[in-house]
């Protein structure tokens, strides 16, 4: 049985429960969600649902999966990982911050746990990785999502995003500067750029398109391997326009291969 707590039940969170649920009885269990604002109606299963991270970690589970934001990381993810509890992160753009990704390499290495960034819905990342092991030249990626996406972002500073009648590039830097304007959009960025070139080097578009009602990603790459292209076109979750239904089967694809007797896809 493996046992697995889970820190935030959003859109992502409440769908990954749903599949443990339905999918995986007798093989995983949920012995505790951390939330800011718990409602044990929000529940499907007998878990302990707590504000206080002290109550939430003594049930010793064996993996933690993060679904709650930058912030839960900043906070938790050192100590999470000093008690030898290995952590799944999907709030990958928290690691823009160097000092915490380097903390959490460390007390991760020191405690025989692991620090396990999924590919939370961005397909290629194998790709990516493997051919970072030989010369990799360089990364490109695109981001395009519709325009309603970007309420309550940077973005509103900038553009009347009610008005745009064509798909506008608002941005075009580097993940590391791209997650701290957009942290709840462009997450998949920063795990692209930890997989490649790094948070420096990958380049990032993003683009709100007026044409779309789905989150379209590009990932252009070339290297001694020669040169990749991918593309995805994704349905968004009904009950968060700014992440994708997939993500939720994408964190729970490394959950089931820790109870799968094989494992494809590593």
């Amino acid at each position: 049985m493996l046992n697995f707590d889970l820190m935030g039940l959003g859109a992502i969170g409440v769908n990954v429960e749903k599949m443990v649920a339905r999918e995986c009885k007798g093989e995983i269990e949920i012995p505790a969600i951390l939330m800011k604002n718990p409602r044990a109606d929000r529940s499907l299963n007998k878990s302990i649902i707590t504000t206080d991270f002290n109550d939430f970690i003594k049930t010793k589970p064996d993996v933690i999966l993060e679904v709650a934001g930058h912030q839960t990381i900043q906070n938790y993810a050192v100590e999470i990982l000093h008690s030898g509890i290995d952590l799944l992160v999907t709030s990958t753009g928290a690691f823009t911050d160097d000092k915490l990704y380097d903390d959490c390499i460390a007390a991760a290495r020191g405690n025989g746990a692991r620090l396990i960034l999924p590919s939370a819905r961005i397909g290629s990342l194998d790709t990516l990785s493997a051919a970072a092991v030989g010369v990799l030249t360089s990364v490109h990626m695109i981001v395009r999502k519709d325009s309603s996406t970007w309420y309550g972002t940077h973005a509103e500073k900038l553009f009347d995003l009610s008005s745009l009648a064509t798909p506008t590039v608002r941005f075009k830097e580097t993940p590391r500067e791209g997650v701290a304007f957009y942290p709840q959009n462009v997450n998949i960025s920063a795990a692209v750029a930890l997989a490649g070139l790094g948070l420096d080097k990958t380049k990032l578009a993003i683009i709100a398109d007026t044409q779309i009602d789905t989150h379209v990603c590009e990932i252009q790459e070339t290297g001694a391997f020669g040169s990749y292209e991918f593309l995805e076109n994704l349905t968004v979750a009904e009950t968060n326009r700014k992440t994708g239904k997939v993500v939720g089967m994408a964190v729970m694809k490394p959950i089931k291969q820790m109870v799968n007797p094989v494992v494809v896809g590593v």
